[in-house]
């Protein structure tokens, strides 16, 4: 007997996509994503997603080509057994790099069978950035439409290089988006040596910052936050131990709490949590730093 759930729920979220008026950015409730939205008639965002139940309801919807902005490796198996095509252009949380933009273009403007899913971890911050720069290529979106969506995304205004982006947006030539090769499945990420190079120059800035009165640390802390997540879920930190992948939790943690303490201007707090990742750095250095490959 066919199970007809499938049908029932894609057939609800369809109606939800396509009968609504042209408004665009309308939330739609989709299994195992999270801040899932139509944003236009092509073009849906969201958080990864997350089991079978998720990429079947993509497909379901006539979703065919996932746009993966997030650092993590995309789950091609699971996408390919639905029928969908996976394109992985990575951006970090300080912005979109003007070179990414012509592949955005790319993906934008060329004429896709189906619709085009776009995501980073949560849906929420690099995801909803690289939609609102594919809209204002290809649907025409002012600066001011783009932010407005990000805002309705709940992009975080602590991110302000991802507003920069969108709020400074330099159209792309024919010329330029034709010199664009094929684009990845899996885009070749940086590994754990330069996530390493990333968090220090991150940190010495903040380090600046505190000699300065953390006069202008809150984005450079909340950089340095996102760029501890991202290595935890590196491929190489699941292949490293249990003392390594403490120490990066305690580390994770200790940039939470600094981040937090310079949101709320809280001086003492910020110097307590700079000093205990600076420990955690040299004892992780100390430790596994000749680990490194």
């Amino acid at each position: 007997m066919p199970d007809i759930q499938p049908a029932i729920f894609a057939a609800s979220v369809l109606a939800s996509l396509f009968c609504l008026e042209a408004n665009a950015s309308e939330p739609v409730q989709l299994p195992g994503i999270a801040n899932a939205f139509r944003v236009t008639d092509r073009i849906l965002s969201g958080s990864q997603p997350g089991g079978d139940a998720a990429f079947r309801a993509l497909a379901d919807l006539g979703v065919k080509t996932i746009v993966s902005v997030d650092g993590a490796k995309p789950d091609l198996e699971t996408a390919r057994r639905f029928g969908l095509r996976y394109i992985h252009l990575p951006i970090g949380y300080d912005g979109v790099p003007q070179a990414r933009v012509p592949e955005l273009a790319k993906v934008a403007q060329k004429p896709a069978e189906g619709l085009i899913f776009v995501h980073c971890h949560h849906g929420k911050h690099r995801g909803p950035t690289a939609v609102a720069i594919m809209c204002e290529i290809a649907e025409g979106w002012s600066p001011a439409k783009a932010e407005e969506w990000l805002r309705k995304a709940g992009t975080g205004t602590e991110y302000a290089g991802l507003y920069r982006s969108v709020l400074e947006f330099k159209p792309v030539t024919k010329e330029q988006i034709a010199a664009v090769g094929p684009l990845p499945e899996i885009a070749k990420t940086p590994g754990i040596v330069d996530a390493m190079i990333a968090i220090d120059e991150h940190f010495d800035l903040l380090k600046e910052a505190q000699r300065a009165g953390w006069q202008s640390a809150p984005g450079d802390a909340t950089l340095l936050l996102e760029q501890y997540r991202e290595i935890a879920r590196l491929e190489d930190t699941a292949k490293r131990n249990d003392s390594y992948r403490a120490l990066l939790a305690k580390g994770t943690e200790a940039a939470t709490q600094l981040a937090e303490a310079l949101r709320t201007h809280s001086a003492d707090k910020a110097d307590a949590a700079i000093k205990e990742l600076r420990e955690n750095c040299a004892a992780c250095h100390k430790e596994h730093r000749n680990q490194r490959k």
